[in-house]
């Protein structure tokens, strides 16, 4: 893999924990209205815009964009972010629940992806991609990292090691999910050439979470070659910044389900449905987890039900056939309730576990969903199986957490 070191654009430790944010897509623009609320060195109003217009306003809008571009423009000339002398490496940990997971963050190449040895396991909606190319070509930056996976390596981790030993650039905790965020910079030729050396070395990287942002992020590299009449390939345009964990180091949770009917059936009926390819049990009233892999929580009239599939309707050699994700889309989602298109039906939706399994309940007992379906999680193996293999994952399979903060470093692409 080709990586490099760049010049960072960042905050001064003073304004770090004001400036950073969550990432642009895992909240709506009213979420980030409450979030960025007197605060105007708050990075939502660089990558939310829309917070500084009326609430109702199109965040499509070519005005949001150019709003996007003055405001970080107005950062930098009001000190809230600055550009770093030299080109380096940056180290970025995260800790949730006393387990930390550090992150390698590098300019990788926009080649690298075009070329498929940056492995997705996501399709990407061409709406959502063209979104974030015009957030990229506007500000001539990627304001915020993608998020990729590397195979272990251990002397990746000894360099690593290293640097953790050395005094943070920044360190802070955030509310109210409690995670801790410490970030080093790795500034010495030793290390950035051995860090380059390393990576020339690994076949192949995987898009953990940022599919989107990684597809425009390459789009408009590319973009920018061809429009470059001495373009020469080594200009800074041809790399997009990510961070970079190790496979073993990241966690994927649960990604579940809950639907607004069941396509007609009464809930007698529905579970009789569900007898022909999945033992059923009843649990009762306590939230039930799924314990192992096949093994489905469903959560209807008040009470909780274990579903465990049959032998003979999945195949554990097929990559794609053996996950929950896709038994679930298509013995209960698609056979039995009519649901197709879990990108596009409106009976359905779609629940992060980092909510827990009590927000499933919640949202059945509200009334706005009639069933809540609760999966047990992909692991890392699937994922890189999946991309290795060239396939492509079901929508809505995969849920990282702790999510990247955004804001921590900047990447100018001239």
């Amino acid at each position: 893999m080709k990586i490099k070191p760049f010049k960072g654009l960042r905050p001064p430790k003073a304004c770090v924990e004001k400036l950073v944010s969550r990432p642009y897509d895992v909240l709506n623009s009213e979420e980030a209205r409450a979030e960025a609320a007197g605060n105007e060195q708050s990075l939502y109003h660089i990558i939310k815009p829309e917070i500084d217009f009326p609430a109702g306003t199109d965040e499509h809008d070519p005005q949001v964009y150019e709003k996007a571009a003055a405001n970080f423009r107005q950062f930098q000339d009001n000190g809230w972010l600055l550009q770093d002398a030299r080109e380096m490496y940056y180290l970025y940990a995260q800790t949730m629940n006393q387990r930390t997971q550090y992150g390698l963050v590098v300019c990788a190449c926009v080649d690298d992806y075009l070329d498929g040895r940056i492995k997705k396991h996501e399709l990407t909606r061409r709406d959502k991609e063209e979104d974030r190319m015009k957030h990229v070509r506007i500000n001539d930056a990627n304001i915020e990292p993608v998020f990729f996976a590397y195979p272990d390596h251990p002397e990746l981790d000894a360099l690593v090691k290293t640097c953790v030993a050395k005094e943070p650039e920044y360190r802070f905790t955030t509310s109210p999910d409690g995670f801790t965020h410490t970030f080093w910079l790795i500034s010495d030729d030793a290390g950035i050439a051995r860090i380059t050396e390393l990576f020339a070395a690994i076949p192949a990287l995987y898009i953990a979470d940022g599919h989107h942002r990684s597809a425009a992020a390459a789009l408009v590299g590319a973009e920018k070659a061809r429009q470059n009449p001495a373009h020469r390939g080594d200009e800074e345009y041809n790399y997009f910044m990510a961070v970079c964990f190790p496979a073993s180091q990241l966690t994927i949770i649960d990604y579940n389900r809950v639907v607004k009917d069941l396509n007609g059936l009464s809930e007698a009926a529905f579970l009789a449905a569900l007898e022909k390819n999945f033992t059923v049990e009843p649990k009762g009233r306590e939230v039930y987890k799924p314990a192992a892999l096949h093994n489905f929580s469903l959560y209807l009239g008040d009470a909780w039900y274990s579903l465990t599939a049959k032998p003979g309707t999945y195949d554990d050699n097929d990559p794609i056939g053996v996950l929950d994700v896709t038994l679930s889309s298509r013995l209960i989602l698609d056979e039995i309730l009519g649901i197709k298109d879990l990108r596009s039906d409106k009976r359905i939706d779609f629940v992060g576990g980092i909510r827990g399994l009590d927000e499933l309940k919640r949202r059945v007992d509200s009334g706005e969903m009639q069933a809540a379906l609760a999966l047990y999680p992909v692991s890392m193996k699937q994922l890189i199986d999946i991309a290795d293999s060239g396939n492509i994952m079901p929508p809505k399979t995969t849920w990282f957490e702790p999510k990247l903060r955004s804001g921590l470093v900047i990447h100018k692409l001239a």
